[in-house]
């Protein structure tokens, strides 16, 4: 018999074919997001599950679907799954790291850009049919000659530094490792401390994984060290930021505005996440511009995601360590991090 894979979102018709060759694939085919408990019906004798960032996988998960040899996430950041449970009861745990990284950095710039320059505020102007022609409204601020801060600098923030270096913007960052001498040198970046990039940029990045230690790392007392004015900008991950705090900061003026593609809301794994995206922050239209997680929402990338978690699950079938593994099964040691 071929072994069983459920694949809990919609993926590319080459997704389905590729797996289908070795195993039966159990595909979601409804165009929705199923529900946890649709999933683990699917999956109480599944072999493999491809699991994506909306879905949450623990021990009780686990432990009822004793059949399954790997959990392939087609995804970078993997806060919501217990990785210690899966090595623990000999499953592999799998991510594509590299992938995500280009397009959730472009994505930064695009945001970053769009907020300081009422991009979203003169979308919604145009289409009430008031514009006759330039008048001089919705002046934004402009990069060139700015400091830019970015909080992190592993892969995310790296990429998304290589891609601002050609604004003319001075960039300081600061990060438990600092980026090579190389990079550091060709960038024109400094390291210092988190309190020095929020008390001296004009533009804040965040570009960190969510650990217990970067939980809430903007909150109320971060933003009091803000410089007055300053932007702030997260496509990492969205409890790393306090939105109650920020919603506080943007309705004073501390903050000027807020542009995001991540939000508290999505982090399954706190007991405690908010249930939305708080009315206050959305209703702050002309200080904030969101998108909905569309930091890898690129095709041919989402494509090529899909098909590296597709090669991890059958790499396991076929008697091989998968390449995108971040647990070790046999010596039950496990990524003490998330890679950024």
């Amino acid at each position: 018999m071929k072994p069983k894979v459920v694949i809990t979102q919609p993926v590319h018709r080459e997704v389905v074919e590729l797996l289908a060759h070795k195993c039966e694939v159990i595909p979601n085919n409804a165009l929705t997001t199923l529900g946890g408990d649709e999933i683990l019906r699917r999956a109480k004798n599944a072999d493999g599950i491809m699991v994506f960032m909306s879905d949450r996988i623990d021990d009780e998960f686990l432990q009822l679907c004793p059949n399954l040899k790997i959990v392939a996430a087609a995804l970078k950041g993997y806060d919501n799954f217990d990785v210690k449970s899966c090595t623990r009861r000999g499953v592999w745990f799998t991510t594509v790291p590299d992938l995500l990284t280009v397009p959730t950095a472009e994505l930064t710039v695009g945001l970053l850009i769009g907020l300081s320059r009422n991009a979203s505020a003169g979308d919604r102007f145009i289409r009430t049919g008031q514009f006759t022609g330039w008048r001089p409204k919705l002046y934004g601020t402009g990069l060139s000659g700015r400091n830019l801060g970015i909080v992190g600098m592993g892969a995310l923030g790296q990429a998304i530094a290589k891609r601002l270096s050609s604004f003319d913007m001075s960039i300081s960052y600061t990060d438990p490792t600092p980026a090579t001498e190389q990079k550091e040198v060709s960038w024109g970046m400094n390291l210092v401390s988190l309190d020095q990039v929020l008390s001296k940029s004009d533009f804040v990045i965040l570009a960190v994984p969510l650990t217990l230690a970067t939980f809430h790392l903007i909150d109320q007392r971060a933003i009091e060290k803000i410089k007055t004015g300053a932007f702030l900008v997260n496509t990492c991950r969205g409890s790393v930021v306090d939105e109650q705090a920020v919603i506080r900061a943007l309705s004073s003026g501390k903050l000027a505005g807020y542009a995001a593609d991540v939000f508290e809301t999505e982090d399954w794994a706190r007991p405690d996440r908010p249930n939305s995206i708080p009315d206050a922050l959305i209703n702050l239209t002309g200080a904030t511009f969101f998108t909905p997680h569309l930091g890898s929402a690129v095709d041919d990338v989402r494509l090529e995601i899909e098909l590296e978690a597709a090669r991890n699950i059958l790499q396991v079938f076929e008697g091989k360590k998968p390449t995108g593994a971040i647990n070790d099964i046999a010596n039950s040691n496990v990524t003490p991090s998330n890679p950024r």
